[in-house]
């Protein structure tokens, strides 16, 4: 009878995978010793897997670069990195060591990009895509940016106001996008993208505002929803939309010569998880050449923003299960050494699923287990599918320690925590660990922050005296 840990994974999924590989009865991941990070720095801790970044990025550019050869496309291909999903810098430094451009949507992104440029890490040809809403310090930064020269810096107009505001800071003339406000999936709680300028709206916008004023230019139409690049009715449908709104558009605007087609690839969050990337971009590519010859316009060069996909898959989080608690006859509780709410929040958030595995102890048997953390907030707890209330890991063994890691969680998790700053019930962040290959292809691993203190707290919440 087949009741060891390693019998169910096997059993239920392909198993090993390419990242994930068995050392005994101890998990790697990318070849990282996991209970050799536990034994050194503890647990619970964080890390981040640079070279994953750079990995996903050049897979990216292949696909887009096949699919541009394949189909004759005239147009080139920009890859931007979305800071939102990970603003550290040495995020960003492994990132822009793959020749891409980057998207902003807040005024501090511009201190980001000013500090990249100061260390050489991008020039005057990086592109650099303003998102979001902009008001009175974002609008500055931007237009200092341009105005001390860095013409390739692209305010995308996400309301009417923007215009004006961004020609009374800007000396000379400048480029901008105009963000499409895409209409939401029909199970969504609205309508239309509170983002954007609706697409009967657009042309209309470029004849009033756009069209007769000498300092500003057309270069850019912006396209994003929400569920992301799937091979769906409605993500078709969208995308058709907003070319037709771009062929329009051209016919009027010669200098409108490109297409961001936003973020959106899905990161793998289970190991059930399958993605036709290649096929998915050879399609995208081929609509729009399609659209654009019936239409008799040249076809826009291609800008992505990929956020999740560029980082998600480089970063994971190991956790000790400290206690087992059996509630009544059918719910034993396997409490972890931190917080669901704190150090993964989409999970509380959103239920957003991670990959979620044992470290070690694969040769053990296996258990039915609810996973809670060490807030007293009912919510936090964890769940492998969201509409089931229990997952399987090795028997719990007070003297035999388990460990469980959680995988892919490289975006947004510590933003969306507040790294550095206060943690529901005063749950410590975890240390955070980096780890890179050497030009001999070994793993180096460094430290890069300690496990909070709680005076680090303290002070923030007035205790200490500054």
């Amino acid at each position: 009878m087949n009741t060891k840990y390693i019998d169910l994974i096997s059993q239920t999924y392909d198993f090993p995978q390419e990242e994930f590989q068995l050392n005994g009865d101890e998990l790697k991941f990318h070849d990282i010793d996991l209970m050799s990070l536990v034994e050194e720095y503890g647990a619970p801790l964080k890390f981040t897997y640079l070279p994953k970044i750079s990995e996903n990025i050049q897979r990216a550019k292949k696909w887009f670069s096949e699919a541009i050869e394949k189909h004759n496309y005239k147009g080139e291909y920009n890859y931007c990195y979305c800071t939102k999903s990970s603003h550290f810098q040495h995020v960003l430094h492994e990132a822009l060591k793959n020749d891409i451009h980057i998207e902003t949507s807040s005024a501090f992104d511009i201190d980001i990009v000013n500090d990249l440029k100061r260390k050489g890490k991008i020039n005057a040809n990086t592109y650099v895509i303003c998102n979001g809403f902009k008001r009175d310090q974002y609008i500055n930064n931007i237009a200092n940016l341009i105005n001390n020269g860095h013409r390739k810096c692209i305010p995308v107009i996400d309301n009417y106001e923007e215009i004006d505001l961004l020609t009374k800071n800007i000396k000379d003339d400048f480029q901008i996008g105009i963000r499409i406000a895409s209409e939401e999936e029909p199970k969504f709680e609205f309508y239309t993208s509170r983002l954007g300028i609706g697409y009967k709206n657009i042309v209309p916008f470029y004849e009033d505002q756009i069209k007769n004023n000498d300092q500003v230019e057309l270069k850019m139409l912006h396209f994003f929803i929400n569920t992301g690049i799937r091979d769906t009715a409605y993500y078709w449908n969208e995308l058709q939309k907003c070319l037709r709104v771009y062929t329009r558009l051209k016919k009027i605007c010669p200098s409108l010569d490109s297409l961001n087609i936003g973020g959106g690839f899905p990161i793998k969050n289970s190991l059930y998880f399958d993605y036709d990337y290649e096929y998915m971009v050879d399609e995208v590519i081929n609509q729009i050449k399609l659209t654009c010859e019936e239409e008799g316009v040249p076809v826009p060069h291609i800008f992505t923003e990929f956020g999740s996909f560029t980082v998600g898959e480089s970063g994971g989080a190991v956790y000790e299960v400290l206690y087992q608690k059996q509630q009544n006859d059918r719910e034993k509780w396997n409490m972890i050494n931190s917080s669901f709410i704190t150090t993964l929040p989409d999970s509380w958030a959103i239920s957003k699923r991670f990959i979620m595995l044992a470290v070690n102890r694969w040769n053990d048997r296996y258990e039915r287990v609810l996973l809670g953390g060490l807030t007293c907030d009912s919510d936090d707890y964890y769940n492998s599918e969201q509409h089931m209330n229990a997952i399987y890991l090795p028997k719990y063994e007070k003297e035999n320690p388990l460990y469980i890691g959680f995988f892919n969680t490289g975006a947004y998790q510590e933003t969306i925590g507040g790294f550095g700053g206060l943690q529901h019930c005063l749950i410590p962040s975890p240390k955070h660990l980096l780890i890179d290959k050497n030009s001999d292809g070994k793993l180096s691993v460094k430290l890069f922050s300690e496990q909070q203190k709680s005076e680090d707290l303290l002070k923030i919440l007035g205790y200490h005296d500054s």
